[in-house]
């Protein structure tokens, strides 16, 4: 087992962060822009979804009431 310990026998708590980060650093580029492309798509349906349920709405009070 290796001694990840320092000179004064403390832990360093940063190591773990600062390897994350390195990770994360080296990501490919394609793969950070795939999420920004693919939140258009949710919130088209989104406003698609309240439109389509406003004409349904309108369509039953119409009928109701005619």
């Amino acid at each position: 087992m290796a001694n990840n310990q320092g000179p004064q026998g403390t832990n360093d708590p940063a190591g773990s962060t600062q390897m994350f980060r390195a990770f994360v650093d080296d990501a490919p580029q394609g793969r950070q822009a795939t999420p920004a492309a693919s939140s258009s798509g949710p919130r088209i349906g989104l406003i698609v979804g309240i439109i389509a349920a406003v004409v349904v709405v309108a369509a039953v009070a119409w009928l109701a009431l005619g």
